[in-house]
């Protein structure tokens, strides 16, 4: 039987990402994990499940975006693979559409066009915002914000790992009005794994 691509890619963030040990997180609070999915997101094979995983998420809850975006650069990977996947099962399934991808920049461009968001902006299209951790939501909630600062129609946030920190979940929430904030997992899953992992 065949392993999904979310359980495949459980099985590589626990086993390159996790990481136990005395950490100070970016919102200065102590954990004693961290998980650092950029090198899952910026791995071969892991940017490829990343976008399968999403692309699976997204048919399972019916979500139909035009695109996908999220704040850099945490979420610079996710989205380039969600994209990227989205083209490669266009090609295999042609009934199925492209998702395109957007960059939230922290700040505006001080030159050029002076935008926020690179890539794909139309107004009124509907998105989700994309993230690899969430734990207070911040940054989710910035690129949430741009987005719908641009017209653009925010219709999901979707992270890879919820920390599940007390005010993470509520404040995405709130800032989604109405829209669902999903996970690919949660941090106590990719614990799990990782100690099952170390126990083989």
């Amino acid at each position: 039987m065949a392993i999904d691509h979310r359980t495949s890619l459980l099985h590589l963030l626990s086993r390159i990402s996790f990481k136990l040990g005395d950490f100070t997180l970016s919102s200065g609070a102590k954990s004693d994990y961290y998980i650092d999915c950029r090198t899952t997101t910026l791995h071969a094979e892991g940017g490829r499940l990343t976008g399968l995983a999403i692309l699976d998420l997204l048919r399972e809850y019916k979500l139909k975006p035009a695109a996908v975006g999220g704040l850099t650069m945490g979420a610079d990977p996710v989205v380039s693979n969600v994209a990227t996947a989205s083209a490669w099962h266009a090609q295999q399934h042609h009934a199925s559409p492209l998702i395109h991808g957007f960059l939230v920049r922290k700040v505006e461009k001080a030159h050029g066009t002076g935008r926020r968001i690179e890539g794909f902006l139309e107004k009124g299209a509907p998105v989700i915002i994309v993230d690899d951790v969430c734990t207070t939501g911040g940054s989710t909630i910035t690129a949430i914000e741009a987005a719908k600062e641009a017209e653009m129609k925010v219709i999901a946030a979707i992270c890879l790992v919820e920390r599940e920190e007390a005010r993470g979940r509520p404040a995405v929430e709130a800032a989604c009005e109405g829209a669902p904030f999903l996970r690919l997992f949660t941090a106590r899953e990719v614990r799990e794994a990782h100690v099952a992992q170390m126990a083989m």
